[in-house]
């Protein structure tokens, strides 16, 4: 079976898709207005960004200083073992715990990256230790704080049309 061809947008659909990542909160009428498309014609576009997978989801970002949570960390992570069971225990367990926001597995030297959001410092620090410390299978990791966000979000560079 042929790999479907990879979505390839024009002008109007590079417009809508940086509007929607910026806040797709927006009305199908404020969206339209900004394109110069009717609200059906762009309901029809997102409809299609849905169906061929440009859009995965949408979700509503929250301000984690708003909630309390005032602490950002990386988590660098080496297994000790390099099996896929292994890899896929761990996966699962950061899976499951909400103050993981991130986990990325990496090339080179360390196995994983992992960004945990907690209300403090040491909340982070027992989360860390309680995650990575007491886990057999994690034979070496690093929590670096984040002393200030400098650029955060989840945009992806469209290509031109």
């Amino acid at each position: 079976m042929p790999k479907p061809s990879p979505f390839v947008p024009d002008s109007l659909d590079h417009q809508l898709l940086r509007l929607l990542q910026e806040d797709a909160g927006r009305t199908l009428r404020e969206l339209g207005d900004h394109v110069g498309l009717s609200p059906s014609a762009v309901q029809r576009r997102i409809r299609g960004y849905r169906a061929a997978g440009v859009i995965a989801r949408e979700v509503a970002v929250l301000d984690p200083t708003a909630l309390g949570a005032a602490t950002l960390a990386v988590v660098l992570v080496t297994l000790e073992r390099e099996s896929s069971e292994h890899h896929a225990a761990f996966r699962t367990r950061m899976l499951a715990e909400p103050h993981v926001q991130q986990c990325y597995d990496l090339a080179g030297p360390w196995d994983y990256v992992v960004v945990l959001v907690t209300e403090s410092l040491a909340a982070c620090r027992a989360l860390s230790d309680g995650l990575f410390m007491n886990d057999e299978n994690v034979r070496r990791y690093e929590t670096l704080p984040v002393l200030e966000p400098v650029k955060t979000g989840l945009t992806v560079p469209l290509p031109e049309p």
